[in-house]
Formats: structure tokens, C-alpha cells, sequence
């Protein structure tokens, strides 16, 4: 059997496998994101290992204790929920060292999502909340049609896996890549994205987390298995 033969039969098991995690996940909950960001919140307040976000009540409907969110990317577990609008996560140390989390301060705005459901039309793409690194906004360039360029730096070991119009997640967004170089990623950025995300905050030199596409991560350990 040569290559392509296995590496499509790899990828075709991994598929029906996560069809069938999907299908059977109802009961316990769910277990990815989509990159898709349904709403702004708000950093209220940090005590210790606890952080204090706010939203629109209509953030709330389906999020509850104990359950997961995505805030700028990194998937936490919700200990408390404060009032209607108003929700608590606990942070670990890793989680510290591996995100630009401890960046943020009280008044900062953060991307949020919640986890897909079986039932809830799939967009963007698979995004895990479980983030490899941190990249740094080196340029924002305006474009024609309000649309928006950003360069992002980020460290080699994480830039082997990016190629032009492949898919990454930038502080949970997900975003299709336009230039992949040896050292940082392009990526274009519409009115409506621009507009609903905190991307609209960014600055030269802010950091923002980045997740690989894991699809990117199966393939490398495929092939090395091959060797």
C-alpha cells in the first residue's frame, strides 16, 4: 500500500471517528469550538487563580457550572456563575505560562465561544481550546473594503505547521492564512470579524494566542510513523 492509500485511510478513520464522537457526546456535553466567536466579554476581575468575566445575557442561555468556555482561545471549565451575566473560571499555572492570560487586566475585552453541540451546524474549524503558543501582532494594515491585514510573529516550531489557506486559531478566532513565513503568518481580517472580536483592540506588539489546526498534527505523526 503505498502512501497516499494510507494516508487517506488515516484520514477517513479520523473523520468517522469524530463524526461519531459528535453523535455520541449529547448527554455528557460537547468537546470543541469552532473559531466562530459568538460574543465580547469582559475581564471583572482576577483573585488568585480566579477569573471574573462578563457578557450579554444572551451568553448565558446555554452556559452553566461546570460546563466549558472559550476565552481568547484557551478552554476553561466554569466554577461559578454571578448574577445573569457574570461567570467564573479557574486558572492553573500551565494555562499561565502557555497563554498571554496573565496579560490581561480588569477592563479588557476577550473572545468568547462556547462548545458546538451535535445539533449546531458546523463553521470555521476543529478548535480544541488547548493552545500551542503565543504569537505578536509585528504589523496591522488597513485594506480596501474596511478589510484588515495583520502580520502575527510566532516561534518556529509552531510555524512548520502553517501553509498558505490553511486554517489557524488567533485568541480563538478562525481565521484562513495568506502568507505562511518561516517565522510569522498573515491573515486577512473582514468588516464583520473586525467589528465582533477584540481583534478590533489589537495593537503593534500585543500578544494573542495561537492553536495549530490539529488536522496539521495527525498528518506530521502519520507521516513520521511512515518513516
Amino acid at each position: 500500500m503505498n502512501f497516499r492509500r494510507k494516508f487517506l485511510r488515516g484520514e477517513r478513520r479520523k473523520n468517522a471517528l469524530l463524526r461519531s464522537s459528535l453523535l455520541t457526546q449529547p448527554r455528557r456535553g460537547v468537546f470543541m469550538f469552532t473559531g466562530i466567536i459568538s460574543h465580547l466579554g469582559k475581564l471583572e476581575a482576577i483573585k488568585e487563580s480566579h477569573y471574573a468575566f462578563s457578557a450579554e445575557p444572551s451568553f448565558f442561555v446555554k452556559l452553566k457550572k461546570g460546563g466549558s468556555v472559550s476565552v481568547n482561545g484557551i478552554c476553561l471549565t466554569v466554577i461559578a456563575m454571578q448574577g445573569k451575566n457574570t461567570f467564573s473560571v479557574e486558572v492553573i499555572p500551565e494555562t499561565l505560562k502557555r497563554t498571554m492570560l496573565d496579560e490581561l487586566r480588569p477592563g479588557f475585552f476577550v473572545n468568547l465561544e462556547l462548545p458546538v453541540s451535535p445539533s449546531d451546524v458546523f463553521a470555521g474549524h476543529i478548535v480544541q481550546g488547548h493552545i500551542d503558543g503565543k504569537g505578536t501582532i509585528a504589523s496591522i494594515k488597513k485594506e480596501a473594503n474596511d478589510s484588515w491585514l495583520f502580520k502575527i510573529e510566532i516561534d518556529k516550531n509552531l510555524s512548520k505547521y502553517l501553509i498558505e489557506k490553511g486554517s489557524v486559531a488567533v485568541s480563538g478566532i478562525s481565521l484562513t492564512i495568506i502568507e505562511a513565513g518561516s517565522a510569522f503568518f498573515t491573515v486577512g481580517i473582514i468588516p464583520y470579524t473586525w467589528k465582533n472580536t477584540v481583534l478590533k483592540y489589537g495593537k503593534i506588539g500585543d500578544r494573542v494566542n495561537i492553536e495549530i489546526d490539529v488536522i496539521a498534527k495527525y498528518v506530521e505523526k502519520f507521516v513520521s510513523n511512515e518513516k
